[in-house]
Parts: C-alpha cells; sequence; structure tokens
C-alpha cells in the first residue's frame, strides 16, 4: 500500500509560463507538506525533465504561447510506452477539459481553482500513480520469476536432492507471492460478513478475490477465473488484480473498468487466455449492482422466503472481443441474504469414481445451510468437497466466496426489479 510519507515525498512538477502562477502553486502544495516539488516555465524543457527525473505527477497550464499543454503531451508519449500520462491540467477553457483527458490527461482543474480541491486532487493522482508503479513493478517481478522457473523446468528432472530442494523454495516464494495478492485478513464492510476460501491445483493457480472499500461509500467485491493453470494463469491473475485494484482507487465506475480491461487482456494475453469474473458493488443499506462477465451463476439465498436465486452471466468474458460492453444489473442483499459465489474448479471437483460434486450438490448446500448465515455455507461446502473427493487431488482450483447481510435491521423496500431482469429463482 501507498503511505502518506509516499505520496508527500512523489516528484510533482509544476508548469506554466507566467511565474507568478507558479511561484502561488508552488507555495499550496509545499504548505500542504509536498517536500519535492520542480518547476519550469518553458513547456519545452518538460520532455527532457520528465525523461531524466520520471515524476509522479505534471499539474501542467494548457494555454502557453509557443507550445500548449497538449503539444507537451503529445512530446511524453513515447517516454510512456504504457500509455499512463500522470498529468494534471489546468484551464480556463471548458472545451479543453474533454479534449485534454481524451489526449492521456488523468484529471483537470478549472482555473481559477480552489486550494482545497487542487490539494485533494493532486492527492488522489499521486496515490493512483503510485500504486500502478506498484503494481506494474509488482507484475515484472512476478514475470521475471515465472521466467527462471521455466526455463530450469527441464533441468529439474536431473538435479540433485539439495538443487530439488532449492527449487521447491523458489517455487514456494512464487505461492507466497501469489497469496499476498489474496487478502490476508477479510475485510469488515459495515452490515456484511465475508468469507472466503481458494486451493490452487499447483503452486500457485489462476482464480483469485478480492474486496475494496470505496471512496463513494461503497465495497466492491470480485471473483475471477483466468484460464489454464499453474504460472501462466499466475501472472495473468495478477495483472488482472492489479488493474482492477487501480481502476476503482481512481474512481472509475464498473462498466468502464471491466471495458478498459478487457481492452487490455485482448492487447496484452494470449489468444487463448481468458478470464471469468463476477464483480459486485454494495452500500450498506444493501442495495447495488452486479456484473457477471461470462461466469458461472452466482446463487443468491432469500432469508424473508427461503428461495434461492440464481445470477446469470449476462456479459461475455474477458480478453476475447476487444469491443465487448459490460452492463450491470441492479443488485439487492436484505438482512440475513446470503450471496454464493464460485469458479467452476468447485461445481467440477472429482472423487475417485470420476464423477463431478455438480451444481446441484452445491445448491442443496446452500439452501440448508445458508439459513444459519455465512459461516454455516462455508464450513457445509469444505466439509462437502472434503468428503466427496476423498483426498484425490483435483485438476482446477477450487475458490468461492460467501457474502452474507448481517445488518441490525433494513432499511430499504424491494422493488422486485433484481429477480426479473438478471435473477432465476430455483
Amino acid at each position: 500500500m501507498v503511505s502518506t510519507a509516499d505520496i508527500l515525498s512523489a516528484g510533482i512538477l509544476i508548469v506554466d509560463d507566467k511565474e507568478v502562477n507558479v511561484r502561488l502553486l508552488e507555495g499550496m502544495l509545499r504548505v500542504a507538506g509536498y517536500t519535492s516539488v520542480h518547476s519550469t516555465t518553458d513547456p519545452a524543457q518538460v520532455r527532457e525533465l520528465y525523461r531524466a527525473n520520471r515524476y509522479s505527477l505534471i499539474v501542467l497550464d494548457m494555454q502557453m504561447p509557443c507550445m500548449d499543454g497538449f503539444q507537451v503531451m503529445e512530446s511524453l508519449q513515447d517516454i510512456e510506452s504504457g500509455g499512463y500520462l500522470p498529468v494534471l491540467v489546468l484551464t480556463a477553457q471548458p472545451s479543453h477539459k474533454l479534449r485534454a483527458l481524451e489526449a492521456g490527461a488523468r484529471d483537470f482543474l478549472s482555473k481559477p481553482f480552489d486550494q482545497a480541491e487542487l490539494r485533494a486532487r493532486v492527492h488522489n493522482l499521486l496515490e493512483v500513480r503510485l500504486l500502478q508503479l506498484q503494481t506494474s513493478n509488482y507484475s515484472k517481478q512476478l514475470e521475471e520469476t515465472v521466467r527462471e522457473l521455466e526455463e530450469s523446468r527441464e533441468v529439474i528432472r536431473l538435479k540433485t536432492l539439495e538443487e530439488r530442494k532449492r527449487s521447491e523454495q523458489e517455487l514456494a516464494l512464487a505461492q507466497e507471492t501469489q497469496e499476498s495478492l489474496l487478502p490476508r485478513v477479510m475485510p469488515r464492510f459495515e452490515n456484511f460478513g465475508i468469507h472466503a476460501f481458494n486451493a490452487p491445483t499447483r503452486y500457485v493457480g489462476g482464480d483469485f478475490y478480492d474486496f475494496l472499500q470505496l471512496s463513494s461509500g461503497e465495497w466492491m467485491g470480485v471473483l475471477a477465473d483466468v484460464s489454464g493453470k499453474g504460472m501462466p494463469a499466475a501472472l495473468l491473475s495478477s495483472m488482472v488484480l492489479g488493474a482492477l485494484s487501480m481502476e476503482f482507487r481512481s474512481g472509475t465506475r464498473p462498466q468502464e473498468a471491466l471495458y478498459r480491461i478487457n481492452q487490455l487482456l485482448c492487447e496484452k494475453s494470449l489468444t487463448s487466455q481468458f478470464v471469468t469474473l463476477f464483480l459486485f458493488l454494495l452500500n450498506p443499506d444493501g442495495t447495488g449492482q452486479f456484473i457477471s462477465a461470462g461466469h458461472n451463476p452466482a446463487y443468491l439465498f432469500r432469508a424473508a422466503t427461503g428461495k434461492v436465486e440464481k445470477l446469470i452471466a449476462e456479459c461475455c468474458v474477458l480478453g476475447v472481443f476487444e469491443e465487448a460492453s459490460y452492463q450491470s444489473r441492479p443488485l439487492r442483499l436484505d438482512k440475513g441474504d446470503v450471496l454464493v459465489v464460485y469458479t467452476d474448479g468447485l461445481t467440477d471437483a472429482e472423487n475417485p469414481q470420476r464423477e463431478m460434486f455438480g451444481e446441484k450438490k452445491l445448491l442443496e448446500i446452500v439452501r440448508q445451510a445458508a439459513p444459519s448465515g455465512g459461516h454455516a455455507v462455508e464450513q457445509s461446502c469444505l466439509k462437502a468437497i472434503e468428503k466427496f473427493t476423498e483426498g484425490m487431488a483435483q485438476t482446477d482450483d477450487i475458490t468461492f466466496a460467501v457474502i452474507e447481510n448481517i445488518a441490525a435491521a433494513a432499511t430499504y423496500v424491494s422493488t422486485g426489479e433484481v429477480t426479473m431482469l438478471s435473477h432465476v429463482t430455483i
């Protein structure tokens, strides 16, 4: 995570042709506690200054003689190969705002600007930029680990016991690295209890889940399944998880976030790789929305009726069709309702007779255990899978999450829209 000290010490470059504006901005940021504030009144210098110092944020005036802000951003494009320009533009022209965002700016500030707004936007952009850099470095480290392990795969068979032990330690390190991506402790959100389980078939796998409190007051949950197994799936899952975290921390809505991540996967992943996921946002009162991108159905137990609703996938998997869109559907969890989301490794689990666990058994568990709460569902699933598989090694990762509304009292009225639009009652 990014600390306050990291944010306040991040490099900032102010670009404005008027010296008085530069001094004003420098003073505001230094009073706010930023310790690495630099400036220039010559926009032609920005490219080389950024190449040499890689500032975490550029505060850029759009109207300057000889070279305007749009030309400055264009000159930076080939330096940032990833396409991310850490630019906050300053403009008094309303028409420049959208154009600046389309040119690659991350945010804008209208002139004349408020000091509190400037500080808030600078803080938010620096936090997102530092998280993005952390994610990029983390992916590179994991990619390097994968490369080293793949190069040594054929040699391992001939290694001595000591060398094999060393390789196993490296694999264990890769496993610890991936496990660190998952929440170490289930977070606590107002009115909700969360239980989750993950068991990769190898040291590392392609399933993941995450839960994140958003600045809007909502909280986000996601459970995903990356195609394939082992290191390739683990590498792709880390990239997707990092991208999701960055998008939601920057305030992107779920529809746009999945659209961007889908485009990233179409560009960066192999043609044989894709991702299915179930993503949802919930308010403390239990209202929210969900998107199921090619994922197997989720189950929603209704405490008031004892019935189970099936939340069916209505959107395409990620990483296959570049122009796919992702529309959300309404979601509501009343007091005592339990949502169960899982990957197909759970229902496809096999016993020694090569029989599959199946959705029917899972549905029965939800019906019987959900009235006793989310913890009961989790424990019932674990016991049922252990009994069914009889310790047999599985061919797919097993992951599931259970979300329960534990509110003291309901504060909203049912509209029936969820069942009508996107649920099948069983």
